[in-house]
């Protein structure tokens, strides 16, 4: 594609503004510089005209990425990501924003990962659709580290093919090796695309689009989400093969690692089968294939209500419910195609018996306790009695102490969401 102004879209004004927006709406941390997004506005308002010549004249160097550990959604382990500077992040999304269209139109009918209107709904929806119709055998893939182990020359190669910009070509690849900040030391990036980064998915989606066109070649059905991805036969004997030969074709062709302890030949029931956060079942009165969601999946939002509904977290009651609302909504709203509603019911007893506890820890006092309890409608003999019990939160959670007077209806009315309606409510 020749576009040789592709480079003066990308720095236009109304692109550079709306890259703005995102960078902050998406807020983040702040890279090696130490500038938070709050400052980037006066920074750019003040050095945009050095920068846009900095670029145009090829001499604009982007800053190391600063290696984060994140930890995991269950507690287990860390997560390592890259986090560019505010200034670098919002060049990256303007690239990303004049690109994107470009590329999206080439990408595969059955790639839904950080797409334009696409969600992981979507991919699991053609997954379940492909099972029902006879295809369960399922090649379930895994890229090992794939953002470590992406090849830049291998990666331009695939930009350069569509852009025919050589300014914008030279920004992208400054971008991949501009180094990595890990615990103050600077590293050299010869190889991988850092994950954090506002360019990150776009490169990925280019990289992995050659494996699309392969499967799609092999009139073979899949569903891939970024580094995702699930090929769907109707035999043991056809996945097999189907393995044996992507793997081949994403190590020799794609410079990628297949890992091979995690990859495998199963059925969508397989308990260890997990795809975007869901795992699969057949319900036995209808004879087809539903998703609900993987019992990883659901120990994570286990963890993360434990950890709101710690007794020793001493923030207001109103706040911490805010805080379990947010979580809840968020984790149904992702799953809610999935079918959930008995370990929903389970989570959300086990949500107000921590609530309780919380509350009653807050108390403190037994003088607290008896005004509260006499306030929630005890009278005041038992209320005396029991302000002065010796039992730990738990059990007094357990209790009708707590259960007669923070009943569900006044939990309800507190704000606290209900895990169950919300999921019916929003349930497809």
């Amino acid at each position: 594609m020749h576009e040789r102004k592709l480079l003066d879209k990308i720095l236009s004004r109304e692109n550079l503004n709306r890259a703005y927006k995102q960078v902050k709406r998406k807020k983040g941390e702040p890279g090696i510089d130490g500038m938070t997004v709050s400052e980037l506005r006066s920074h750019i308002l003040k050095n945009k005209q050095e920068i846009i010549t900095q670029i145009e004249q090829r001499k604009y160097q982007p800053s190391p990425v600063l290696r984060v550990e994140i930890p995991k959604d269950n507690g287990k382990g860390v997560r390592l990501l890259g986090v560019p500077t505010v200034q670098d992040r919002l060049i990256q999304q303007a690239i990303s924003q004049v690109l994107t269209p470009i590329f999206d139109k080439k990408f595969s009918e059955y790639s839904y990962g950080f797409r334009p209107k696409r969600y992981a709904e979507m991919a699991i929806v053609q997954a379940l659709e492909y099972m029902n119709d006879g295809y369960d055998w399922i090649v379930d893939i895994d890229l090992e580290r794939f953002f470590d182990t992406v090849h830049h020359d291998r990666l331009m190669n695939l930009v350069s093919r569509t852009i025919d910009d050589g300014d914008v070509i030279s920004l992208i690849r400054k971008f991949l090796v501009s180094g990595v900040q890990i615990n103050g030391r600077v590293e050299k990036t010869s190889i991988g695309t850092p994950q954090g980064g506002n360019l990150s998915p776009l490169l990925s989606n280019i990289m992995l689009n050659e494996l699309d066109k392969e499967l799609e070649s092999r009139k073979l059905r899949f569903v891939r989400y970024a580094d995702d991805c699930i090929i769907l036969v109707k035999s043991d004997m056809a996945a097999r093969r189907v393995m044996r030969s992507i793997t081949k074709f994403i190590e020799d062709k794609l410079g990628l690692i297949v890992n091979t302890s995690k990859s495998k030949v199963t059925k969508p029931y397989d308990p260890t089968l997990k795809f975007l956060g869901f795992g699969f079942f057949r319900d036995y009165k209808t004879k087809e294939y539903k998703a609900k969601p993987h019992q990883s999946s659901v120990n994570s939002f286990k963890y993360k209500l434990k950890e709101l509904t710690r007794k020793n977290w001493s923030v207001d009651t109103k706040y911490q419910v805010e805080r379990l609302n947010q979580v809840i909504r968020g984790w149904i709203n992702y799953f809610k195609i999935g079918e959930m509603k008995t370990i929903l019911k389970k989570i959300e007893g086990h949500i107000r018996l921590r609530l309780r506890m919380c509350i009653w820890k807050k108390w403190k006092t037994a003088k607290n306790r008896r005004k509260n309890l006499i306030k929630l409608g005890m009278d005041k003999f038992n209320a005396y009695k029991y302000s002065h019990t010796s039992k730990g939160a738990v059990r007094i959670a357990y209790s009708w102490i707590l259960t007669t007077t923070i009943t569900n209806k006044r939990l309800s009315q507190f704000g606290l969401v209900s895990c169950l309606e919300h999921y019916n409510k929003v349930h497809i």
